[in-house]
């Protein structure tokens, strides 16, 4: 128990100050006219977390947002790990596609949203490439940088027992990028909620999930159901989070530095 709490305490604290800078400022720094922008966290839980109708309708969005999120972070990991492979092993792969890969993580996602539009109207495709989008750099990235980091002498060693390539990438390259992975894969995890988000708030048709709830709730002028919404939106991407996190530690735990203690 005192292990638990050690690990929890520093969160706890965290959250309670976070809370109490949150009432100050929601009743200090606002001025009365204006309180209703930032309703305080009492308000928040009796009209956003505890009302039944708001969080049957959170509800309903959430498994909406969590399916679109896993299932465009799931393209990014498949072409990530494909990109990734494919620069390891032709070099000219990487000097073609990384320019690129730059670009595509700096261009405004909202200014590819039209164009998206046209070529998929308004569907869940058009929803989950805005994920993709999003949720694709740290992919590729961190899975070359940590195939590349390879000790010299085992690949001296590979080479000398006659190791094939696919042998070396099988047994070598790959493992020793497993840690640079799913550090990619824990930070593409929170981009593939917002790149969610994002693309329901720009394609607003069929059943809305959060980021229509977020708009609709913001229109409306519902504001503590909208700091409802935004909390869960958060705490979808700590879960996401933590299950990358949690499978990483359980496949590196027993040989990678990284997962000791």
């Amino acid at each position: 128990m005192k292990a638990a709490w050690r690990r929890i305490a520093p969160a706890v604290v965290t959250a309670a100050a976070v809370i109490a800078i949150w009432e100050f400022a929601s009743t200090e720094l606002v001025s009365r006219h204006r309180q209703f922008l930032l309703p305080g966290p009492g308000k928040v839980l009796t009209d956003g977390l505890l009302d039944a109708t708001t969080m049957r309708q959170i509800a309903a969005s959430l498994w909406l947002t969590t399916r679109l999120s896993l299932f465009g972070l799931g393209i990014a990991i498949v072409f990530g790990v494909v990109i990734g492979v494919a620069m390891l092993r032709f070099a000219w792969v990487e000097r073609a596609s990384y320019p690129y890969l730059v670009a595509l993580q700096a261009v405004p996602v909202l200014a590819i949203a039209p164009l998206l539009t046209v070529a998929f109207g308004y569907s869940f495709w058009a929803k989950s490439i805005i994920v993709v989008i999003i949720a694709f750099f740290p992919i590729p990235t961190t899975l070359l940088l940590g195939m590349k980091s390879v000790d010299a002498g085992l690949i001296d060693l590979f080479t000398l027992n006659g190791a094939g390539w696919w042998t070396r990438l099988r047994k070598l390259y790959f493992p020793n990028a497993l840690p640079s992975l799913f550090a990619g894969l824990r930070i593409s995890a929170g981009l593939s909620v917002i790149g969610a988000i994002v693309g329901e708030l720009f394609f607003q048709q069929g059943s809305p999930g959060l980021g229509e709830r977020i708009y609709a709730y913001q229109t409306n002028m519902q504001y503590p159901q909208l700091y409802t919404a935004i909390i869960f939106s958060s705490l979808l991407g700590i879960a996401i989070f933590s299950f990358f996190g949690w499978i990483g530690h359980r496949i590196v735990r027993s040989w990678h530095e990284s997962a000791q203690g």
